[in-house]
C-alpha cells in the first residue's frame, strides 16, 4: 500500500510539474535581461517597460480583451438557456444544433464562418470575431449547465411550483442560484477560449482588428523575445484574477457545490 501510494504521489508531482513547470520559466524569463530566451542574464524590468510602451501589442490586448468580454457574455446567457432547453425538452436535434461547433474541426470552422461572412457581406473586423467566438463558445457552455441541472434535485422547483411561484418565479429563485456555479464556470471558460483562440480569428479577422494570439504568432516568426512571456505572464495574472473574482461572486463555484 505505501508503496502504491509513492507511486501515485510521483505520478501526480510529475504530472503537476509537466502542467506548472513550463509557465513558472514562461514568467522567470519574461524577466530576463537578455533578447533571447537561450539563458539566464539577469533580472530586469525592461521587457515590460517595452511592452506597455508597444502601441501594437496594447492594441491587441484590448482587443482581445473587448471580444472575450462581450463574446462570453453573450456565449454565457446563450448557453444557459440552450443547456436548460437540452435538459428541460429533451429534443433530439437541439444537442446536434448546439454541440456541432465543438465537435467540427477548427479550421473548418473558421472557412465555414468566412465564407458565411462573405456571403452576408460583412466587412470582418471585431463584429465578425466576436460573432465567431459566440458560434463556438455556447456548446461549451451549455455542456457545464446542462450537466448542473443534471445534478440538481427537482423536486425544489416542484416544491416551489406547488406553493404558488410561476415558472419564471421558481427559475429565479430556486433554480438559477443552484446553477450559478455551472453557469460561473461556463463563463471563465468562454472568455478563456476567447482570449485563446488563433485558428478561428485568423480566418474571420480583418487588417486592422488584430487580436493577441495573432500579434503574439507575427511576433515568434522572427524571435521569441521576453515581450512575450512579459505577455504571456500578464494574461496569466489576469486569469487568476478572474478565478479570484468567480469566487467572490459565486463562492463554491470552482468546487461545484
Amino acid at each position: 500500500m505505501k508503496r502504491n501510494s509513492r507511486v501515485l504521489w510521483a505520478a501526480s508531482l510529475g504530472t503537476y510539474a509537466f502542467l506548472y513547470v513550463p509557465l513558472v520559466v514562461v514568467v522567470v524569463y519574461s524577466f530576463n535581461d537578455s533578447r533571447l530566451n537561450a539563458e539566464w542574464v539577469g533580472f530586469t524590468w525592461h521587457w515590460y517597460d517595452v511592452l506597455f510602451h508597444d502601441e501594437q501589442m496594447l492594441g491587441a490586448a484590448w482587443n482581445s480583451l473587448v471580444i472575450g468580454l462581450v463574446s462570453s457574455a453573450v456565449a454565457t446567457a446563450l448557453g444557459t438557456m440552450a443547456g436548460y432547453a437540452m435538459y428541460r425538452y429533451r429534443l433530439r436535434l437541439l444537442p446536434v444544433l448546439v454541440l456541432t461547433p465543438i465537435a467540427i474541426p477548427e479550421i473548418l470552422m473558421g472557412v465555414s464562418l468566412l465564407i458565411f461572412f462573405v456571403m452576408l457581406n460583412l466587412t470582418l473586423g471585431l463584429v465578425s470575431i466576436i460573432l465567431s467566438h459566440i458560434a463556438f463558445s455556447v456548446g461549451f457552455v451549455a455542456i457545464v449547465v446542462r450537466s448542473r441541472l443534471a445534478g440538481m434535485d427537482d423536486s425544489l422547483t416542484e416544491a416551489a411550483r406547488d406553493l404558488g411561484a410561476t415558472p419564471w418565479r421558481s427559475f429565479r429563485l430556486v433554480t438559477l442560484p443552484l446553477i450559478m456555479p455551472g453557469i460561473v464556470a461556463g463563463a471563465l471558460m468562454a472568455f478563456t477560449l476567447s482570449i485563446d483562440d488563433f485558428v478561428i480569428t485568423f480566418f474571420t479577422a480583418g487588417v486592422d482588428s488584430t487580436t493577441l494570439p495573432l500579434q503574439i504568432y507575427s511576433m515568434i516568426k522572427i524571435a521569441v523575445t521576453p515581450e512575450v512571456n512579459a505577455v504571456s505572464t500578464l494574461l496569466m495574472l489576469l486569469t487568476l484574477l478572474l478565478i479570484v473574482i468567480a469566487t467572490r461572486l459565486a463562492p463554491g463555484a470552482l468546487r461545484g457545490e
